[in-house]
């Protein structure tokens, strides 16, 4: 495959649209259709500021033009108007839609300062937990039960004791209810909130989150001080002995020795430290109290910052600590975990509700009041829910469910989103059934609308979105046309290499062939008996259907240095090569060649050159197909 032609498309991009109330002239006009001078320029910039070497004017014009004729040849083959096409495109559209809307964007940065402001401080706290009702009223029960063991403890008795008797948290049994400090980002919202509203010395009311029914008990605050900090590791060997670890000591304290000498420190830890941090110069990032063993966290906020740590002793070996800050890490350091905190909770559903109530007033969502009445109507005459209510006044009505903007979506809209199967007997559980759907339709509807929108509204986004479609169109158009045409045409493939073989002349000889590796000699020794009594055109199949997995054929043509197993049979090279599983190996059929017999042994090299033939043709079929008019007096106003 061509890689050179995709990256041409993501360096072009495509069309941005002028504003209306904006002269903007067309340059050039290809299959009927008008390109102003604001696209072109934007892209022509955008295309110098991505080259190291930078594009004249005129260069840039013959290429803008071949690219708006393979756009227009993929729309002429109808790649837009495909399913495959329409969906992955409307995925596309959605996702880069999303930083462009600004009630997203908003209500998302608004959860990410409250978890960051709100993990300047580290809560100590105890807890309890019941666990989770079957149904509401359930639920309901448990909570009363929490209320009830919480005014035990407002009377006295004891946290520990009554945790340990009767709380469901599955960490009692080490903790007795006790958490110690903990901060956001590491439970469900809900319990945080709770955690960061309870004052100091309070218990909270009982909650519930997914995981069941809970209440805490807030004993301190403290600020939060974190430590950066990098490190040298050598581990003990397992179930090592005393010498062993004298000897781990004794290597330590010579790179110790090295450092004080002015080694870097990071360095040392890519050549020395034997964990899995060393790639990374010894980087841990930063932690805060509680996420390392005892000795290394005292080592580490011991030190000042820009200390070197004498080397010390933990269970996994000994260790060498650089620290490098220690404080609160900023905003940005933690965004990532924190976007993977919201990302996990209910704060991402607080984001699309509060973004589908901005939309609905945007658009002036309204639903349809006969509708309410319809869904009341249908559901008292046929008296429950079930699949044939879905059938018979569901599927194929065009009742309006509801407006937005100037436009209505009607009642079958909402029959993919219903569970048919279900069956709900009371008509008004039914109708909230149905209705909490309805939001589900909408969601979608709106979104999509407003990403349409967007398209209007927003020049960026706009330029953003038809970038990844012509991107699509070209990567498609140009597979179609090249890259796979070209591996698809053997006939083609083998004329060219017969009428240009003296381009594919080699320097040295290859070997061709097959190499055979069996599990051991015996089972080798099976091959070479079976090989006498075989058909040369039947052989490969013939050995893998008697020795199934005991062997393995490679099929290759290499020079020397280019597999190891060549170089041993057949280039006379090396040492025995080392093959897990397969310990023992014999040319099965082949031989030394000096230039190539076939296309297939120099396929690759074949298969680029002939692409380029194709591009070529497909190029001269594009001009007289698709002829670009290009303004030359608007052409000029390019700056």
């Amino acid at each position: 495959m061509k890689a050179k032609l995709l990256i041409s498309s993501l360096l072009l991009g495509t069309a941005i649209l002028a504003f209306a109330k904006v002269k903007d002239p067309v340059i050039m006009t290809i299959n009927g259709k008008d390109i102003k001078l604001s696209e072109f320029e934007y892209l022509y910039h955008k295309n110098n500021e991505q080259q190291l070497d930078k594009e004249t004017l005129e260069q840039y014009v013959d290429r803008f033009v071949l690219y708006k004729q393979k756009v227009a040849d993929a729309e002429a083959a109808g790649i837009d108007t495909t399913d495959l096409f329409k969906r992955e495109f409307e995925g596309y559209q959605n996702d880069l839609a999303t930083p462009y809307i600004t009630e997203d964007t908003t209500y998302r940065w608004n959860f990410i300062s409250e978890a960051y402001e709100r993990s300047k401080k580290e809560i100590d706290i105890d807890h309890f937990m019941l666990p989770t009702g079957a149904n509401p009223a359930e639920t309901q029960e448990l909570l009363a039960r929490m209320d009830s063991i919480r005014t035990c403890v407002l009377r006295g008795e004891n946290w520990a004791d009554l945790a340990m008797k009767y709380s469901s948290d599955p960490s009692k049994a080490r903790n007795h209810g006790h958490y110690g400090y903990v901060s956001s980002c590491t439970f469900p919202y809900e319990f945080e909130n709770q955690l960061y509203n309870t004052p100091v010395g309070s218990i909270s009311q009982p909650f519930t989150t997914n995981f069941g029914v809970h209440m805490i008990r807030v004993n301190a605050v403290r600020e939060r001080d974190d430590v950066h900090a990098k490190h040298i590791l050598k581990l003990f060997p397992k179930n090592a002995t005393d010498e062993q670890k004298a000897e781990c000591k004794a290597k330590m304290d010579s790179i110790y020795a090295l450092l004080k000498a002015g080694a870097n420190f990071e360095e040392m830890a890519k050549a020395e430290s034997q964990d899995n941090s060393a790639q990374r110069g010894g980087d841990l990032g930063w932690f805060g109290r509680g996420r390392m063993v005892k000795p290394f966290e005292e080592a580490a906020y011991a030190l000042a910052d820009g200390e070197i740590s004498e080397p010390f002793e933990t269970v996994y070996g000994y260790h060498i600590i650089k620290k490098v800050a220690h404080g609160m890490p900023t905003i940005e350091m933690m965004r990532p975990m924190i976007d993977r905190a919201i990302s996990r909770d209910e704060r991402t559903k607080l984001i699309t509700e509060r973004r589908l109530e901005d939309l609905k007033a945007k658009y002036n969502y309204k639903l349809n009041p006969d509708f309410d009445k319809y869904l009341t109507s249908t559901l008292q005459s046929h008296g429950k829910y079930d699949s044939t209510y879905v059938a018979q006044n569901i599927k194929g009505v065009k009742l309006p469910m509801f407006f937005y903007a100037d436009k209505s979506v009607p009642v079958s809209q909402l029959t993919p989103q219903l569970i048919e199967k279900t069956l709900i007997l009371n008509t008004d559980n039914a109708k909230e059934y149905i209705l909490s759907k309805v939001m589900n339709v909408a969601d979608g509807v709106l979104t999509d609308y407003n990403a349409h929108e967007l398209v209007n509204s927003n020049p960026e986004y706009r330029n953003l979105l038809n970038e990844y479609r012509d991107g699509m169109l070209l990567f498609e158009i140009s597979n179609r046309r090249v890259w796979k045409a070209a591996n698809k045409d053997t006939v083609g493939l083998e004329n060219y290499f017969a009428e240009h073989r003296d381009r594919y002349n080699w320097n040295e000889p290859h070997f061709k062939g097959i190499i055979l590796s069996a599990k051991n000699d015996s089972v080798l020794q099976l091959v070479k008996a079976a090989q006498r009594e075989m058909a040369p055109d039947t052989l490969t199949d013939g050995l893998y259907n008697r020795f199934g997995n005991d062997i393995r054929m490679e099929r290759m043509v290499v020079k020397q240095g280019e597999n190891n197993l060549a170089d041993y049979l057949a280039f006379h090279v090396g040492d025995k090569p080392e093959r897990r599983g397969y310990e023992a190996f014999m040319i099965l059929e082949g031989k030394l060649i000096n230039n190539p017999e076939e296309v297939s042994d120099v396929r690759g090299a074949v298969a680029s050159d002939y692409q380029d033939v194709l591009e070529q043709r497909w190029k001269e079929e594009l001009a007289k197909k698709y002829p670009a008019k290009i303004n030359k007096k608007v052409l000029k106003q390019v700056k």
